[in-house]
């Protein structure tokens, strides 16, 4: 059986912590940032942990 293959995708939107848990980003800091509030772009730069139930998911697809 050959190796599976990374994501690429999926590595570059998630790193791993020191405990296994996935760390992301939160979607809407990128373009159109005129019109949101400077209190919501300094929420949306915060990161956050990926739900439990797609950790799995993600860890095969990232070959973790």
């Amino acid at each position: 059986m050959p190796k599976m293959k990374t994501r690429k995708a999926v590595k570059a939107r998630f790193k791993v912590t020191g405990t296994g848990k996935l760390k992301r980003t939160r979607p809407g800091r990128r373009h159109i940032l005129i019109k949101k509030s400077s209190n919501r772009k300094r929420h949306l730069a915060k990161s956050r942990l990926v739900d439990e139930g797609q950790v799995k998911m993600y860890k095969i697809m990232m070959g973790v």
